[in-house]
């Protein structure tokens, strides 16, 4: 008899926390368009995670709901979503988003009303600096600028160095800004500097002046599609010395789009699901089985992103604002995927970076710079 009242007891629980309702909670990015291979990566760790707090009874008993929006990769549509997101979703926190233009344009809408954002792989400084209620699960381009430099001069020993830059990409700008910077420090020089704006797909006549100038590598700062062209045509141009760029290279369009000409390159990014740490052995498992294919760092930080937010949930025993805000900034060693994570006094995540390389199609493991 006291068995049968006991399940009953956990039936009649199941059955409430069930008909609860449920944590509402935001997710924006680009699953469509030009950018859409960080939107789609992200978004399937987000639902991993998702999938696994129903699936353990939810969060502070209820079930967490997710609602995403695609801003299409298009300027100005991230602010849209965030209106929505707040006014008619009346979500509780917010995801996302993974290109640093897309949540620069958002933060501001989600500041003034007071709903906590957490950015997947937007890298600016400018995105957190936006006020207190917004943070970040990936590093900063100041961080990975240092790296990008360390990694330039002490294992590629560069000494001439090209920067190509998207104008029109803040990310893009504020990576050259600290490469060029850190790149100088360590007795490096940058010969050439060329630009280029979203979209373009002729690159010729700034690589045409990037070899003039005696350039022994190149760093472009962009996203993966103009990265992608810009090798290829740096090789068809006769260009043989080592290209290289930010985690905004990552994804498979990166190597679809390149081809044999990305072998050999290398990026910075923020994880790597050859890491031999437990945690990351364990979740590369899960998304095997979930998803049949591997992770990448994007779908990585898509996960600790909300898997933090459910933490920071719990610890603040509510979902209120104002609290909750104030368990996702005291958050310290939280155990993420990618190792420990300490939101830091400008809500930035303290971790390393990941160095990788193209090799047969796919991107390996070459080495890790500590911040």
């Amino acid at each position: 008899m006291q068995i049968l009242l006991r399940l009953a007891a956990l039936l009649s629980l199941a059955a409430a926390a069930s008909a609860a309702e449920p944590i509402k909670i935001g997710q924006y990015g680009a699953f469509t368009g030009k950018d859409a291979d960080f939107g789609l990566a992200a978004r399937k760790g987000v639902l991993l995670a998702f999938e696994e707090a129903n699936a353990a009874g939810g969060v502070l008993g209820r079930p967490v709901e997710l609602i995403v929006e695609d801003n299409q990769s298009k300027q100005g549509e991230s602010a849209t979503i965030a209106k929505k997101f707040v006014s008619r979703d009346k979500v509780v926190a917010v995801l996302g988003a993974n290109m640093s233009n897309h949540s620069l344009e958002a933060a501001p809408v989600f500041q003034n009303a007071k709903v906590p954002m957490i950015a997947i792989t937007s890298t600016a400084p400018r995105v957190t600096e936006i006020g207190d209620y917004i943070f970040r699960v990936c590093f900063i381009d100041p961080f990975q600028g240092t790296a990008l430099a360390k990694f330039a001069s002490d294992t590629l020993k560069l000494k001439r160095v090209a920067l190509l830059t998207s104008v029109n990409n803040a990310y893009s700008v504020g990576l050259s800004k600290n490469f060029r910077e850190q790149i100088a420090k360590l007795g490096g020089t940058v010969v050439a500097e060329q630009r280029h704006n979203e979209g373009d797909k002729d690159f010729r006549a700034q690589l045409t002046a990037i070899k003039a100038a005696g350039a022994e590598g190149i760093l472009h700062s962009g996203n993966y599609t103009e990265g992608a062209l810009i090798c290829k045509q740096a090789r068809a141009l006769g260009f043989t010395g080592p290209i290289f760029g930010g985690d905004a290279w990552e994804g498979p369009e990166f190597v679809a789009i390149g081809g044999a000409a990305v072998e050999g390159t290398y990026y910075s990014t923020h994880a790597s699901n050859e890491s031999a740490a437990p945690a990351m052995r364990a979740f590369v498992a899960r998304y095997q089985k979930r998803w049949g294919e591997l992770p990448n760092a994007t779908t990585t930080l898509g996960y600790e992103a909300a898997i933090l937010l459910f933490d920071a949930l719990k610890r603040a025993g509510t979902t209120d604002s104002k609290p909750l805000r104030d368990a996702l900034a005291a958050t310290k060693d939280f155990p993420g995927v990618t190792g420990a994570i300490t939101i830091d006094e400008k809500r930035n995540a303290s971790k390393p970076a990941t160095i990788v390389v193209i090799k047969d199609g796919k991107a390996k493991f070459l080495e890790s710079v500590q911040p």
